[in-house]
């Protein structure tokens, strides 16, 4: 229930930031980002999101707890500043996904408002998985359907020449920057999580007793700053690129043989990358979002979490008639809540 309401309050509070034309009145330049409010954007794209936990042993080995999503195909669209994505796994893109496995729910949110960077994670995996390729004493994968992880997280970020570089151009396409440009950007996060299985999480055929847990909660919360570019090349080409480095207070628990617990500074970090063409017509790009949080490290615990959010769009734009603008100007929700 805790987990519930944290979840509520992370995504109301990033609706309220998102909304930042009531109060600020912030302007683009029009030289190097235009706005294309007028039109239509109809996507259609490949996508996927994960949550994986990395664990690291005193012997040197890794191992990577992968669960089982899967890679969606969707469809969505942006226009007049809403955009909505609707996507699912399908059966040909996922070969050796796990039939009958408990359902999970992976909750992302990327804004890009004009000046602001804000990010909202709520993950909550059921059944995860040790790759063979993973694993020093088997040939075949770890299957352990009863895994719980449980992550909730919020960035916020100011950039400080929002004014130039448009986020929102690179993301969804809504816009279209024009010409190179570059920010800085501070900004703060917080995190939240668990890890919960039946019985110890490594195999024992690996005979890391030292190293292994049942249980795990952590928490970090710390300032951030990055630095963010697109660089504008070949008549609509774009690369940009964002990465923000964090420094966080944190606190991790660990239960198994014995119970552990330990505060520390973590550093952790969040790449964005951006590639593709965007004009006026259509757009087709890539993109990739990772997050990671390392825990605390204790004794023979090294634990990280990496979020992952990659997708492929293909992007048809066009300009509907002005009887479909004003109908949906009634029932646009961000055009209701907006009080000018």
């Amino acid at each position: 229930m805790a987990f519930r309401r944290t979840l509520f309050f992370l995504i109301f509070f990033s609706v309220l930031v998102f909304e930042p034309v009531k109060g600020q009145k912030f302007k683009l330049d029009s030289n190097y980002v235009e706005e294309t409010p007028e039109l239509f954007s109809l996507r259609f794209y490949f996508s996927k999101k994960y949550t994986d936990l990395i664990q690291k042993t005193a012997d040197g080995n890794t191992y990577r707890f992968q669960p089982n999503s899967g890679n969606n195909l969707g469809i969505g669209f942006t226009y007049q500043k809403l955009t909505l994505n609707l996507a699912m796994p399908v059966g040909f893109l996922n070969p050796d996904r796990q039939k009958d496995w408990p359902l999970y729910l992976d909750l992302q949110a990327h804004l890009y408002p004009k000046n602001m960077i804000i990010d909202v994670f709520g993950q909550f995996y059921n059944g995860y998985s040790i790759p063979s390729d993973f694993l020093s004493n088997s040939d075949s994968p770890y299957l352990r359907e009863d895994i719980k992880l449980r992550k909730l997280g919020l960035n916020f970020n100011y950039l400080f020449n929002g004014e130039q570089l448009s986020l929102m151009a690179a993301f969804n396409q809504s816009f279209i920057q024009k010409r190179s440009a570059f920010s800085p950007f501070v900004g703060f996060e917080v995190y939240g999580g668990s890890i919960k299985g039946d019985s110890l999480l490594l195999p024992t055929f690996e005979n890391q007793r030292e190293s292994n847990f049942s249980n795990n909660r952590s928490f970090q919360v710390g300032p951030n700053a990055g630095l963010a570019g697109t660089v504008v090349f070949g008549g609509g080409f774009f690369l940009t690129g964002v990465f923000s480095g964090n420094l966080s207070l944190a606190y991790a628990q660990w239960n198994g043989s014995s119970d552990l617990d330990q505060w520390g500074i973590v550093p952790t970090y969040l790449l964005r990358g951006f590639f593709g063409y965007n004009s006026r017509k259509f757009s087709i790009n890539a993109n990739y979002v990772l997050k990671n949080n390392q825990m605390v490290r204790l004794d023979n615990f090294d634990l990280s979490k990496e979020t992952g959010n990659y997708r492929i769009n293909f992007i048809y734009k066009f300009q509907p008639g002005e009887g479909f603008k004003r109908g949906f100007s009634k029932i646009n929700p961000l055009r209701l809540i907006k009080k000018d």
